[in-house]
């Protein structure tokens, strides 16, 4: 190559990719602060337009224009820091404001009322969401991800369970491939051996209801 045509690599702090937030910490309060005030900007657009709204229509409108802010490509860059899970939680407690004859209840009866989840159980459902597409062959080969567990046998559980690395720094811990396993690991049969996505979503979903249950 011509040194002509050398060019030195500048040294940026944080860029964008395919609409995410990278800093050269890798940390995703950056893409946090960012997509909670977008988020924002609906809610209060929202709230200048609608004087009253019902249960229904909020859901129809959080669910379509609001919550999409704080949940895109969210796996790539999921919070694992308080300050930056409040973050986002906040704009779901705020945006269920709207709904005036609920402004009363408390926050977790508001998400009831409605029928909606935390953002951070919303969070959890998606990662195991996707586990199971990988490990199902949807596209991509879960070995760029994932090591099954080589000694399961013996071990209650499933027999898809996962291997998890050691890691030294939290930016490795909180990755995606590492902070699925225990939460995978934990599945009952049932779950993990659905026969498809939405059989895995319902069974998943019967299980964090009855979960629900036996704490009430």
């Amino acid at each position: 190559m011509e040194a002509s045509t050398r060019k030195e690599l500048e040294s940026v702090q944080e860029e964008r990719d395919l609409g995410v937030a990278i800093t050269a910490d890798l940390k995703s309060s950056s893409q946090c602060i960012k997509s909670a005030a977008t988020a924002r900007r609906v809610i209060g657009m929202v709230r200048r337009n609608f004087r009253r709204l019902g249960v229904d229509d909020f859901k129809l409108i959080y669910t379509t224009y609001i919550r999409p802010h704080v949940e895109f490509c969210i796996q790539a860059w999921s919070p694992h820091f308080v300050e930056n899970i409040e973050v986002l939680e906040r704009v779901q407690k705020a945006a269920t404001n709207l709904v005036r004859q609920l402004r009363k209840c408390s926050y977790p009866a508001r998400l009831k009322k409605i029928g909606i989840t935390s953002l951070k159980d919303r969070r959890l459902i998606g990662d195991m969401i996707e586990v199971y597409k990988l490990l199902m062959g949807c596209k991509i080969d879960y070995k760029q991800f994932f090591r099954l567990a080589e000694n399961h046998y013996g071990v209650r559980g499933h027999e898809k369970k996962l291997s998890k690395d050691i890691s030294r720094l939290d930016t490795r811990k909180f990755f995606f491939s590492q902070r699925v396993v225990n939460s995978w690991n934990s599945l009952p049969v049932e779950v993990v051996n659905a026969e498809s996505v939405n059989s895995f979503k319902n069974a998943y979903d019967r299980l964090c209801h009855k979960d629900m249950d036996d704490r009430s």
